[in-house]
């Protein structure tokens, strides 16, 4: 099964095959310097290490950590949050913005509030609130259930700002009126011209002056996959006529002080970073408009957008960005003070929702590997009398086969390809007929697969790949099963085409030796992963370690602690993994803070309403037939009810032999 050893796998940069491989050339691989911004890193051990504040040194062992988890009863997969990396994100987010503000000698300050759509989690939602407390950063809800627990969750901080999005219906509109008697800083956003009217009823109703928002549908258009959240057909905003006659109703009320907020939705995962410019000076024009006349605003929200660099790249890509978070908060800053100073009216407090560059970094989901399936393993020795023992008479589209196998050369490589693939079609063209035995198949199948490998391996070793010959490594890549579920742990991967990096956590002393795709262990055929990031393209396969019998091979996806956990499914029933949130240890080391099970059996069949509490009863009497007609025993009967109830309440994953 292992490739040549003396062959280079990388279609970026071809390592020296007689050099010995070291982390370095793993981390050089896997480009983990580039999205990894600091986060992560390779060990002397060749393990994958997270370093929360991006200090070298101050590190957690990744493998480790899995091996940990393990003694504890918790196997992959597993989604291991880092809570000091979102303490670490959120104080990087304020720094940028502060010396933006200093720079440009920016009258007012900045404040973030996390968009909690972003990753709902309640661990996670109280930890960015609590680590955003120095800050004075808030909270941003896009529904009711939203802010009802936004509600609960902001006692006793007044001051932080709530800024409720989404559509608004009666009763949303009325938590937010009493959530202002409460006594908080809670700002609606206007999306549409009728949330107005309910606002103004039941400010009326309870007795308070609300603070209004209005989101502007701007005429910049976003970039990437989300181009369309901004510009004319955006979804939600008002147009500039229907902002002014919210301006003149509220005007017309004495009421022109509550309008105090102007939001805007250029698009999420901005790719280029001219995109943010013309969105945020658009929309600082609308507010020294409004301002000039007479609207008391106070805050300039600039939305979400603020992207993540997936692939590494630093460029004008949907899973890149051609920015940095520094660069991001110059030009907010810069371009808004520039169109305050030039209209000469106060600066107000910049607000941002950067929900995925806070939260994407913080978590890693790992998961183990179940096996690999390789099409060229098959071998053969090209001679007939030592490849086929029969009495038959090789068939001519076999003999051809045989010809090229035994011919493959460099000079030859496209030629002796050709020949392969037109004999393979010729033997399976006389299967079909009725013409050719399967043994003589199965004799055709393994000459033309171990051909290709003959000229894939050829090819490697070529300065220049024939054109014809580009996919071949791509076919003839492994087929890796992993211990998890695309569709619930990653389903932008599936969905969107969303890159994630991904590599082993461990063995990264060790050259890898295989390319693969990755294949989840739902019965989907979508539920795999053939794209991986690579600074130059996106690669169709991921280098591989060979698996070792009765050893453990652990892979994981990096940075998605943004949008994963809150899209994912129940595709075959494949609940939430186990999650943990880890700390590192002031002495060194690390230790685990929080412990979230993941579903077992018995609960998602719950999520879609079967009656658990009827199940094991239905087995139970099953089983009492089957020992009243001599089919099972007592004995059995009773093994089978333990075994069944047992899984019920098992890890929905797999599981290792003996782990319950």
């Amino acid at each position: 099964m292992a490739a040549d050893p003396k062959t280079a796998l990388n279609g970026n940069r071809k390592f020296n095959p007689t050099q010995p491989w070291g982390v370095a050339d793993s981390a050089e691989l896997y480009n983990v310097r580039a999205w990894g911004k600091g986060y992560f890193a390779i060990n002397d051990a060749g393990h994958v290490v997270v370093r929360p504040d991006t200090t070298a040194g101050h590190e957690i062992d990744l493998y480790d950590v899995v091996e940990g988890l393990k003694a504890r009863d918790l196997t992959a997969p597993v989604v291991v949050r880092f809570s000091d990396i979102l303490a670490h994100r959120l104080r990087r987010l304020h720094d940028a913005f502060a010396q933006a503000i200093t720079e440009n000698d920016y009258q007012n300050r900045y404040t973030a509030v996390f968009p909690i759509k972003v990753n709902q989690q309640r661990l996670v939602v109280e930890e960015v609130y609590r680590y955003g407390a120095e800050f004075g950063f808030g909270l941003e809800c896009g529904s009711k259930p939203e802010l009802l627990a936004v509600m609960a969750m902001t006692e006793n901080a007044p001051e932080r700002l709530i800024v409720c999005n989404g559509f608004k219906d009666d009763s949303y509109i009325e938590a937010v009126t009493l959530a202002t008697k409460l006594g908080r800083t809670i700002i609606p956003v206007v999306e549409n011209f009728d949330e107005l009217g309910l606002i103004l009823k039941h400010a009326q109703n309870y007795g308070v002056r609300p603070r209004i928002g209005v989101r502007v549908k701007l005429f910049s258009e976003g970039s990437g996959r989300w181009s369309a959240s901004a510009g004319d057909k955006s979804k939600f905003g008002l147009f500039v006529t229907e902002i002014l006659e919210l301006f003149n109703e509220l005007k017309a009320r004495d009421m022109l002080d509550c309008l105090q907020l102007v939001h805007c939705h250029p698009g999420s995962q901005l790719q280029d970073i001219r995109r943010v410019k013309e969105a945020i000076n658009e929309l600082a024009h609308v507010y020294a408009e409004l301002k000039l006349m007479g609207a008391g605003l106070q805050y300039i929200d600039v939305g979400g957008g603020l992207g993540v660099d997936y692939d590494g790249s630093g460029t004008n890509f949907a899973s890149s960005m051609n920015y940095n978070l520094t660069e991001y908060a110059n030009d907010v800053v810069y371009r808004i003070a520039s169109v305050c100073r030039a209209r000469d009216i106060p600066h107000p407090m910049i607000v941002s929702e950067s929900g995925r560059a806070t939260a994407a970094y913080s978590s890693v989901l790992i998961f183990d590997t179940l096996g690999s399936s390789a099409l060229d393993k098959f071998k053969v020795t090209g001679d007939p009398a030592l490849d086929y023992t029969g009495q038959e008479e090789v068939p001519q589209p076999v003999q051809d086969l045989f010809d090229a196998f035994r011919t493959v050369s460099e000079r030859r490589v496209v030629e002796c390809y050709h020949d392969a693939l037109t004999a393979r079609e010729q033997t399976l063209q006389m299967f079909n007929l009725g013409l050719l035995s399967l043994e003589f198949r199965a004799l055709a199948e393994r000459l033309y697969w171990a051909t290709c490998a003959k000229i894939r391996d050829l090819c490697r070793k070529l300065d220049r790949l024939p054109e014809e010959l580009e996919d071949l490594e791509t076919i003839l890549s492994d087929t890796y099963f992993c211990n998890f579920s695309v569709f619930q742990s990653l389903p932008d991967s599936w969905a969107i085409d969303q890159l994630f990096p991904i590599m082993p956590i461990h063995r990264l002393e060790e050259r890898p030796t295989r390319t693969g795709v990755l294949a989840d262990i739902t019965c989907d055929s979508d539920g795999k992963i053939d794209r991986f990031v690579s600074p130059r393209d996106v690669k169709r396969t991921l280098e591989l370690h060979e698996l070792r019998t009765g050893e453990d091979y652990y892979l994981a996806a990096f940075l998605v602690g943004a949008y994963q956990e809150t899209l994912g499914d129940l595709h075959n029933l494949f609940g939430d993994t186990h999650v943990v949130h880890v700390r590192l240890h002031d002495e060194g080391g690390w230790w685990i803070e929080e412990v979230v099970k993941g579903d077992t059996a018995n609960k998602v069949l719950e999520y879609m309403e079967y009656d658990v509490a009827e199940l094991a009863p239905a087995l139970t009497r099953d089983c009492e037939r089957a020992v009243r007609d001599g089919r099972m025993t007592l004995a059995e009967s009773q093994a089978l009810k333990r075994f069944y109830e047992g899984e019920l309440n098992g890890y929905a994953y797999l599981e290792p032999a003996g782990s319950l």
